[in-house]
């Protein structure tokens, strides 16, 4: 079995993201789970492309990416993606998006196929803050989500797929008050989510 890990290119004008740092250290493989990886652009326009550059290089059986949320506190597994780009936030390249789906014609929305409950009850039960999430906010995050979920739903790509949010990491919150995470914790966190979706 072959899963496909997605982390994203730091954006914001920052130097540093969360979700590319924890899956450049994932190793190639945990039991019978061989790991492939893959950076996507932080970009409207350019993250479908390479998603599915990706997906065609590998023929994963299961598809995690992971994208970085500074709010947050826990890592998030999400559970619906939606077809909408909305933000007042620039992409890397300057785009922002007002009320536009992310697939015209496509459907509202879709649910992951990995299996969300069970990957928070993993997580929990290594003590690793976690929590089921409804909202991927409607930045690229959830729109490299949504366009996951519509490749394997109108192409019939053989794979299950999920998105995973997480938080900052301490480097990131030099003033130790905002939202953060050690970059093993979320790490370990990853193969946790990996290892429950292989099992069910």
């Amino acid at each position: 079995m072959k899963a496909l890990v997605i982390g994203f290119e730091p954006f914001g004008g920052e130097t540093v993201n969360a979700s590319l740092e924890a899956v450049r250290r994932l190793p190639p493989r945990i039991g019978g789970l061989e790991i492939e990886t893959a950076t996507l652009p932080t970009s409207f326009t350019r993250a479908h492309a390479a998603l599915e550059t990706a997906i065609t290089r590998t023929r994963p059986d299961i598809v995690l990416c992971v994208g970085q949320a500074g709010d947050r506190a826990a890592l998030c597994v999400e559970r619906v993606a939606v077809n909408v780009q909305d933000t007042g936030t620039a992409d890397n390249d300057g785009a922002r998006p007002d009320d536009a789906p992310v697939v015209p014609g496509g459907p509202a929305a879709y649910l992951a196929t990995l299996p969300v409950r069970a990957a928070v009850a993993a997580l929990l039960a290594e003590k690793l803050p976690a929590q089921l999430s409804m909202s991927a906010g409607t930045f690229v995050c959830n729109h490299v989500f949504y366009s996951l979920m519509h490749l394997a739903a109108a192409r019939e790509h053989p794979f299950r797929a999920g998105f995973l949010h997480v938080p900052r990491l301490p480097l990131q919150a030099p003033d130790g008050e905002a939202p953060h995470m050690a970059l093993d914790d979320i790490v370990r966190g990853i193969l946790v989510v990996l290892e429950s979706a292989a099992k069910t």
